[in-house]
């Protein structure tokens, strides 16, 4: 078994997913559960959110593989 290092790259990587996580938490599931009293409505309305984080996280994906695709001929 080898023990990697800690790269600044790793903690970047590990810093920006904690922000997401973070930001999904406080952001978009909060105020979906604060809209409901009843725990399986919050249930669900946490349950929903995941549509949208991953509505997010496809977009975020199209447009990062779109910069990536014509990085040559802007660069």
């Amino acid at each position: 078994m080898t023990i990697t290092a800690i790269t600044v790259t790793n903690v970047a990587i590990y810093l920006a997913l904690a922000a997401i996580v973070v930001g999904y938490l406080a952001f978009i599931v909060a105020p979906a559960c604060a809209s409901y009293s009843r725990p399986w409505e919050k249930a669900a309305a946490a349950f929903l959110t995941t549509f949208i984080l991953a509505g997010l996280l496809v977009t975020g994906v199209a447009i990062g593989a779109a910069l990536v695709w014509s990085y040559d001929r802007w660069a």
